[in-house]
């Protein structure tokens, strides 16, 4: 069996080094509290699928285009290959719940197939030490932990594990991982619905007094329209999910809307200033950017840890959990370079992204998650993906300069401005946005403000968050 396994695994790395990506099976879906991230377990040739998998099956890949992406392919299409940055000197912390007793061995078995050099990984506990045996946990730090180093291969990593996924333990390892000294990120790849007291957590996601700055990045949900916690949040840099299509060297073929993409106006959170220029509904809304999340056009990931098949190995993995490690570290690479000009680390990285222009962004412009995507900001793609180049180099200027000078890109026209506050007051005031789903939740929110003009109410559950 071992032997089996051995010659399987070297043929994937062959297939990876060549740019022949191994065949795919249909994704698995897990369900929890919400949908989880797909996984996709890589098929290779010779290897029978265990009968124990009812949910997925194989299928032969259409091209050499397709998945799953390597990090040099995606460092490429994205345009992060082109910077110098490389993230030393800067903390990514990671907040997953439970423990993943292979996280070390597997983060340095991905490093070895893609070349990439072990990073400094220190693992929290701070509310004791979770449990294992949790899959879907330990998949997510897989993903995580290897793809924020991948796109900054020498920052640091603190991952740090909360006891559960409740609530108050993920938001307790927020708060301890915000404390952490070199912390610049916090990646977070998990959510839920909203709930009538999340304003008074909000304070959870800004930087300590006396620490450097914290930006908070959480990845915007699965489940197509509709906001959800964290990622709403006015302190947090919300990530959706598109679908890249790229070609084996990582040439960008094509970047469609994912139609899983979490996004829509938040029943609880106003409407922040630095999305005025983009939406005018009155409420935040979601998401504020995007990057690759389809299970289709996913991305490698290796992870040892069984499965509730019982599989380990080279993965497949998609959804919008897979874009927040990412732009996590797209944000300490820009660090990096604010640092070596003299200014501090970003400490509200979602206004620090809405002064960028909007040719810093791929404007994703087909696709709907129930919304449809449009030229400009939409509720599924939010202001695009990244041209790391040039958000990074966006990034590190920003609050060098006033505003007005800062902005030396190209505006976003005013017809398109016009046309996006416009989709988002639809929203808001009841249009039904492609596919049906219904948006009108005003007398509801109007309600529910009046009954909270008194005070915050308690947190109706302690309920536990799913990894996205």
């Amino acid at each position: 069996m071992m032997a089996t396994l051995r010659s399987a695994f070297q043929l994937a790395l062959s297939m990876i080094s060549s740019g022949r990506p191994a065949p795919l099976p249909h994704p698995r879906i897990r369900l929890g509290l919400e949908e989880l991230e797909t996984r996709t377990l890589l098929s290779v040739a010779g290897l029978s699928v265990p009968s124990a998998a009812p949910h997925f099956h194989l299928t032969p890949l259409a091209d050499a285009a397709s998945a799953p992406y390597s990090p040099a392919q995606v460092r490429y299409a994205y345009g992060f290959d082109k910077l110098s940055y490389d993230g030393t000197g800067e903390t990514i912390a990671i907040v997953d719940a439970y423990d993943d007793p292979k996280i070390q061995a597997d983060l340095h078995t991905f490093d070895s197939a893609f070349g990439i050099a072990d990073p400094s990984l220190t693992i929290a506990t701070p509310q004791g030490k979770p449990a294992g045996g949790h899959s879907d946990w330990a998949g997510e730090m897989a993903l995580d932990v290897e793809w924020a180093h991948a796109i900054a291969p020498k920052a640091k990593i603190l991952l740090v594990e909360a006891l559960s996924p409740s609530d108050a333990d993920l938001r307790s390892a927020v708060d301890y991982a915000r404390h952490q000294p070199g912390v610049v990120a916090v990646s977070m790849s998990w959510g839920g619905n909203e709930f009538s007291s999340e304003l008074g957590y909000d304070s959870t996601f800004t930087t300590p007094a006396g620490h450097a700055g914290v930006a908070f990045v959480a990845s915007s949900g699965d489940n197509g329209a509709g906001a959800q916690w964290p990622a709403v949040s006015p302190n947090v840099l919300a990530v959706g999910g598109t679908s890249l299509t790229i070609a084996t060297d990582g040439t960008r073929i094509n970047e469609t809307s994912w139609s899983g993409s979490g996004g829509g106006l938040s029943r609880y959170e106003y409407e922040v200033p630095f999305q005025r220029s983009v939406q005018g509904s009155g409420k935040r809304s979601t998401p504020d950017v995007a990057y690759n999340a389809d299970p289709n056009m996913g991305f490698y990931v290796y992870d040892s840890v069984p499965d509730q098949s019982g599989q380990t190995g080279w993965f497949s993995y998609g959804g919008t959990s897979a874009g927040a490690p990412q732009w996590a570290a797209l944000i300490a690479l820009a660090d990096q370079g604010r640092a070596a000009v003299g200014l501090g680390s970003l400490a509200n990285a979602p206004a620090a992204i809405y002064s960028l222009p909007s040719s810093d962004f791929h404007d994703i412009i087909v696709g709907n998650n129930g919304f449809a995507a449009t030229s400009g900001y939409d509720l599924v793609t939010g202001r695009g993906s990244p041209q790391a180049n040039l958000v990074v180099a966006g990034l590190v200027n920003y609050g060098a300069v006033s505003p007005a000078v800062h902005k030396t890109g190209p505006a976003k026209s005013s017809t398109h401005t016009t046309q996006n506050k416009a989709s988002v007051r639809a929203a808001a005031a009841g249009e039904r946005p492609v596919g049906g789903i219904p948006a009108n939740r005003a007398a509801e929110v109007l309600a529910q403000l009046l009954r909270e003009m008194h005070g915050l109410r308690p947190h109706e559950t302690d309920k536990d968050l799913g990894a996205l």
